[in-house]
């Protein structure tokens, strides 16, 4: 059976990326979008909304059933935010999405995006690390058919797609000329487009583990590729 796919956070460089693969997957029927302004992409596969409010869902809720997977990929840096700030951000919006979009679909599977280092005992010292791990555990706790937390370290952006903070894209910039070198160090590095299959993969097969590090995302998707290629010679 085709996935009909949530995305949120599409306009970003992560959500842009898992967008582009959907739409190119075989695995997936329909996406719906659901952004604060338009992406401006018009697709036989492609429903948009544009709503300004995630706090704010009620008006929304008859278009968010019906669905296989919510690829969550909405999200803000910490950078220059107080705690209370980016706790609200990070982690009651996204709960707030989570619990309306399991109501109405109970067999959903919602993968979040998350990142290295983030930390699952909520103790540690790097704020960001806490809020994400606190978000996570509740996402996991909330009795998902399946949810998955994905923790990119770097993200090589592809196919065109720029990150929509600046300072990313200076470092872009800066370390193209590395990439080559980086991305044979798969423990800390993926691809926008790896990122976007690994979620694909999770929400049609399912994955062993709860949680993905940019180690797990490459290989999962260097095996579902390599097993898909073999099945496609045998037929």
């Amino acid at each position: 059976m085709k996935l009909k796919v949530i995305i949120t956070g599409s306009t970003g460089m992560i959500g842009k990326g898992v967008l582009f693969e959907c739409l190119g997957s075989r695995l997936v029927d329909s996406v719906l979008v659901i952004n604060r302004k338009s992406l401006g992409i018009n697709h036989p596969k492609l429903k948009e909304i544009i709503h300004q409010d995630f706090f704010e869902l009620s008006a929304l809720r008859p278009e968010l059933a019906g669905y296989d997977a919510c690829f969550f990929c909405l999200g803000v840096s910490s950078a220059g935010m107080s705690e209370k700030d980016y706790h609200h951000i990070t982690y009651d919006l996204t709960l707030n999405f989570a619990v309306t979009v399991k109501e109405l679909n109970p067999g959903i599977t919602f993968c979040y995006i998350s990142g290295a280092g983030t930390d699952s005992t909520g103790q540690g010292r790097s704020m960001w690390a806490r809020v994400k791990g606190k978000t996570e555990n509740a996402l996991l706790a909330l009795g998902f058919r399946d949810a998955y937390m994905l923790r990119p370290g770097f993200i090589r952006p592809v196919r065109g797609i720029r990150s929509s903070t600046a300072l990313y894209n200076i470092l872009y910039v800066i370390m193209s000329p590395l990439f080559p070198l980086i991305m044979h160090f798969p423990k800390f590095a993926t691809s926008s487009e790896t990122l976007s299959k690994a979620m694909i993969f999770a929400a049609s097969d399912g994955y062993g583990s709860k949680v993905m590090e940019s180690e797990d995302i490459n290989e999962f998707v260097k095996i579902k590729e390599k097993g898909d290629a073999q099945k496609l010679d045998i037929d």
